[in-house]
């Protein structure tokens, strides 16, 4: 059986990288786990939980109370069917112009505008 030997870090390697994650040598930990093959993709952050440098975390905290979460699911839900709604209409008045275009031509009016701004508001 080949087992991949298990890899310790000093205390002073391990600080040393989270520092030099402080002063932007490295991007992000992908960056600076690459530069010294560090193994396993949670190490860094693991160090970084560990040793409280919770300014290099790249997490957002969001605090919502179960309210606030059902109203974002409202608003999201109103957002989608107010787009449909939008869509529909949209299609509503490309009928209604092709509709008034064929009345026009079959009613020998050449100019579609000059009928729509001397009927303007007319049932």
């Amino acid at each position: 059986m080949d087992t991949k030997p298990t890899i310790r870090y000093s205390e002073a390697f391990k600080l040393q990288v989270l520092r030099e994650l402080e002063t932007g040598k490295f991007r992000n930990m992908k960056e600076a786990q690459r530069a010294y093959g560090i193994g396993g993709s949670e190490t860094i952050a693991y160090w970084i939980r560990r040793y409280g440098k919770s300014s290099l975390q790249r997490k957002v905290v969001r605090v919502q109370a179960p309210n606030e979460r059902d109203e974002l699911k409202r608003l999201m839900n109103e957002n989608r069917r107010l787009k449909e709604a939008l869509a529909d209409a949209q299609l509503d008045k490309m009928l209604g112009d092709a509709y008034l275009e064929i009345a026009c031509r079959t009613a020998g009016i050449e100019d579609v505008d000059v009928f729509k701004k001397k009927h303007a508001g007319r049932q």
